[in-house]
């Protein structure tokens, strides 16, 4: 990627620095890591000898700071107290060369779909009988393929045939994911696992737990720490070895990076895994995040955002890292806009849909999701997703969108084999354009599948539908790179404005997307209404809709009942919406906020900013699409009777 581009994500990124928690704990709690700043570039031979003399461990240094800025800990302190440590800042402040030492905050972090771990009960290691013998010879023999109704349903257990991620078709080009890794950030890998060890990359893992190479899990009698290997074997479990299943790309390589096994998170931790390795590894997948409980607004600190940024910027030799998230299992009474990770335009947001094609009831909705893949079954709750379990054992009960993000990266592997030249743009149009509605649907009837003004079909649950495995390789093949990106600040309207519950706030912004300037934007990615509500009587009560010129409506943010939050509100935070995919900026911008509630609330509107990203030229046109019903061929004419006009 150019190097004009650092400045603007710089920009972004101080635009993201506001995604931090707005709803705290009842007191601060704090750790044993210092965020160490030099007044100058030091190595980390110097860094080390600095701490090893003041009693710390040099962690390293944080990915983004030109070796300025290093993660220190300190051995005798406990792992989280309540005050802050004076005595030890003061001593790393006497150091010449240090410039601000400060103890580090911390904070909760979860993994989605934790639940199903805590009974031994719920696990199935038990070895079946492959029921593939008879086929022709394509199909994996693994014992628990037939299991793997994501991979090919043909209706077991009460499936819907046919919706799966199409992996076969993809397979069958000779796709399997070959030199690429996928790093899963969790609570460690068993990479001594039969599955997984002839694929597992050491070179690329880490143990941020336990500051050493080798991110084994911690053992518990509940195989707590089983969720990392489970989304191991759903990326690269070995094929046809006779053990569990298969994994979406058997051939691809994956990394441990035990980095939330632990009581308290920090964003130095974060950074760091964020930040491993990015030119040995090319996706980062996810399976966890703020707490889902409704009523937390929180994202990524200072240090975790610059290495994402970092790692979209520089990753991958300048290809840009991948970061896959799983989108939240907070149900209908969250919303994945107020996960600053999930709904972050720099990750791929995915949801989770189950095995007759209705969202899960688990699923959160959210504007800023941009594929769903699959979790459980829907007649039997054992019907999960099959794939490897600690200790050499198999499980088919893995579920949560925390098994839907694995998948989506194993896809975005076998895309990244079949076209190595992909960014990680590409990657998210290629999302866009190849996932399929199929036969998903939401189960209660609320959001239902629409249309946006490009002719890209959108659902506020599953995005632009399920990941089609053969459609991203076969279209990865004869991809462009798109152009280039730009970021336009649209406008503002920084009027304060009172919010009852008998009004609804009606603002306007009508914008010419920066034309004839250095950031025009004419065809659009992501949105964000950065926007600041403060004395907010109760917060779980608003609702905002954002209407694009081409009137396409997105919720982005919907009730949350558990939200009693009437002191933080919402602080320059940036509600992201997709569903504008591929739209014509220019014009006027509505938002509507409005509290959905019969008791008696009131609020004030602060500020709301309207950022667009995107392209100044079309980003097809270089394409051929191979089907005149193709979503590549809808927008691409779109586009194209757009420039004629």
């Amino acid at each position: 990627m150019p190097k004009k581009w650092c400045s603007l994500f710089l920009g972004l990124f101080a635009l993201s620095l506001t995604q931090v928690t707005s709803s705290p704990s009842s007191g601060e709690l704090f750790t044993s890591s210092f965020l160490v700043k030099f007044k100058r570039s030091v190595d980390n031979h110097e860094a080390h000898d600095i701490a090893k003399r003041n009693g710390f461990h040099n962690i390293g240094a944080l990915p983004g700071s030109s070796n300025k800025e290093f993660h220190f800990r300190h051995s005798t302190l406990p792992h989280v107290r309540s005050r802050r440590s004076i005595s030890h800042t003061r001593i790393l402040k006497k150091e010449p060369l240090i410039h601000t030492a400060v103890q580090q905050p911390g904070f909760k972090r979860v993994k989605r779909g934790f639940r199903t771990l805590k009974s031994p009960a719920a696990i199935s290691n038990d070895p079946i009988v492959s029921q593939n013998k008879e086929s022709t010879g394509k199909l994996p023999t693994d014992p628990y393929f037939p299991l793997q109704w994501y991979l090919r349903n043909t209706g077991q257990n009460g499936g819907k045939p046919r919706l799966d991620l199409n992996v076969q078709a993809a397979w069958d080009q000779g796709i399997t994911g070959k030199n690429v890794t996928t790093a899963i950030m969790d609570d460690g890998v068993d990479y001594m696992h039969p599955d997984l060890r002839f694929n597992y990359n050491a070179e690329a893992s880490y143990d941020f737990s336990s500051n050493d190479p080798f991110p084994y899990p911690r053992y518990t009698d509940d195989w707590f720490n089983s969720h990392g290997t489970r989304c191991a074997g759903e990326v690269a479990a070995a094929r046809d070895n006779d053990i569990c299943g298969v994994g979406v790309a058997y051939d691809s390589k994956i990394a441990g990076i035990r980095m939330l096994d632990q009581p308290y998170m920090t964003d130095l931790i974060e950074a760091n895994s964020m930040g491993h390795e990015p030119h040995k590894i090319d996706i980062y997948s996810a399976s966890w995040g703020p707490t889902d409980d409704g009523k937390t607004v929180d994202g990524p600190r200072n240090a975790t955002m610059r290495a994402i940024v970092q790692g979209v910027n520089e990753g991958r030799r300048g290809l840009g890292n991948i970061y896959v998230w799983a989108s939240g299992d907070g149900g209908e009474e969250d919303d994945c806009n107020c996960d600053g990770y999930a709904a972050s335009m720099w990750t791929i947001s995915i949801n989770s849909a189950i095995n007759d094609g209705q969202n899960a009831h688990y699923d959160e909705s959210c504007s800023s999701t941009l594929a769903s893949t699959f979790s459980n079954g829907a007649k039997d709750p054992n019907t999960g997703v099959a794939t490897t379990d600690l200790y050499g054992k198999c499980t088919t009960t893995h579920s949560g969108t925390s098994a839907a993000a694995p998948e989506a990266a194993g896809v975005f592997a076998l895309a990244l084999e079949a076209n190595p030249s992909l960014t990680w743009r590409d990657i998210q149009h290629l999302t866009v354009l190849t996932s399929k509605r199929n036969s998903l649907y939401d189960a209660k009837n609320r959001f239902h599948w629409t249309m946006n003004g490009v002719g890209l079909e959108f659902n506020h649950l599953f995005g632009f539908g399920v990941l089609d495995a053969g459609g991203m390789v076969t279209l990865s093949k004869q991809w462009r790179t798109v152009p280039p990106r730009y970021h336009c600040e649209a406008g503002s309207i920084t009027k304060i404005q009172k919010l009852t519950t008998t009004t609804t706030i009606k603002l306007q912004i009508d914008t010419n997307a920066c034309i004839g300037s250095d950031t025009e934007v004419n065809y659009l990615e992501h949105v964000q209404a950065v926007i600041s509500v403060v004395n907010v009587t109760r917060r779980g009560d608003l609702e905002m809709f954002l209407t694009s010129p081409m009137g396409t409506r997105s919720m982005i943010l919907s009730k949350r009942p558990n939200d009693d939050d009437h002191r933080d509100g919402f602080t320059k935070w940036p509600f992201m919406t997709t569903h504008t995919w591929g739209e014509y900026p220019q014009g006027k911008w509505t938002l509507e906020v409005q509290f959905n509630s019969n008791e008696p609330r009131e609020a004030w509107l602060k500020e709301w900013s309207l950022v667009l990203h995107g392209t100044k030229d079309p980003p097809y046109r270089t394409l051929s699409p191979k089907s005149p019903h193709s979503k590549l061929a809808i927008v691409k004419k779109a586009h194209e009777d757009r420039q004629r006009m």
